[in-house]
């Protein structure tokens, strides 16, 4: 599957899946026209528009995925938006020091206010081993771009015994396994979000649970919709990719209902804390 196919399934069928997490968090943190939102591993931008939606002001960064970063910048900054509309919303194919040249800020003595009062990661982490890799470092990153305080969001995988996909993400670990490969799904430590925290001299200050059941029109919907999140990239690397859509398959019937439908609840769990 070509990278640009993935990560038009990971915006038409994937993403939406953690909706209810994004509005959770934004509830709780009373997102609006105030609020200044610096999103780090954005993706295809969905949590930004659902931001820019409450007032916010937006900027997205992702190096990873050029390809979801260029469908990101089609929903948030279409070509025939004006100027002013452009200046609050921004989605960064680079690093935060493009982030930092692109708004004006800087981290010397005396400069304008800081650029960003909250700062997301809802990029999922304990699920996949080294996740967290470069997680901390980027979060201390930010720290020129923000106040002392200000709130910053970690997510990640619930309990596996409430996360029904825990099954199905254990696939890949079987496929994988003969590469022996960080790459490869692990369950959810109860401290995974506080160890990254602590890396990032940030101070937790609460945390919550939402319920984010993955619901798709069909199998076939399924196996693309799981597989544009990379959880399986390291098995296609051991394997092939008609072996690991085969299993996934497999795995995934226990969960396909009556009209078709595949249902799987689970949990995803997110951590406030604040930057030092």
């Amino acid at each position: 599957m070509d990278q640009a196919t993935r990560a038009r399934d990971w915006a038409e069928i994937q993403e939406r899946m953690l909706v209810p997490l994004y509005e959770a968090v934004y509830e709780r943190l009373e997102v609006g026209s105030g609020t200044r939102v610096l999103g780090l591993g954005c993706g295809s931008g969905l949590a930004l528009l659902m931001a820019a939606s409450r007032g916010a002001t937006v900027t997205g960064i992702d190096a990873k995925s050029p390809e979801r970063v260029r469908l990101a910048r089609e929903r948030l900054v279409p070509q025939d938006w004006g100027t002013r509309a452009r200046a609050e919303r921004l989605i960064v194919d680079g690093t935060l020091e493009d982030v930092a040249d692109a708004v004006g800020a800087s981290g010397e003595p005396g400069y304008r206010e800081p650029a960003y009062n909250l700062v997301t990661a809802f990029e999922p982490i304990g699920c996949v081993a080294g996740d967290s890799e470069g997680l901390a470092e980027l979060l201390t990153g930010a720290g020129p771009l923000v106040r002392r305080g200000t709130p910053a969001v970690l997510v990640g995988w619930g309990p596996p015994e409430r996360c029904t996909t825990s099954s199905v993400l254990r696939v890949a670990t079987k496929l994988a396994d003969p590469l022996r490969t960080p790459g490869s799904w692990r369950p959810a430590l109860r401290d995974d979000l506080e160890e990254v925290a602590q890396r990032a001299g940030l101070r937790p200050d609460g945390s919550g649970r939402v319920a984010c059941p993955f619901g798709y029109a069909d199998i076939d919907n399924a196996v693309r919709g799981l597989l544009s999140t990379g959880l399986f990239d390291a098995a296609v690397m051991a394997t092939d990719q008609a072996q690991v859509e085969k299993e996934v398959t497999e795995a995934l019937h226990p969960y396909q209902r009556g009209d078709g439908t595949v249902w799987m609840p689970n949990v995803f769990r997110y951590l406030i804390a604040r930057m030092p």
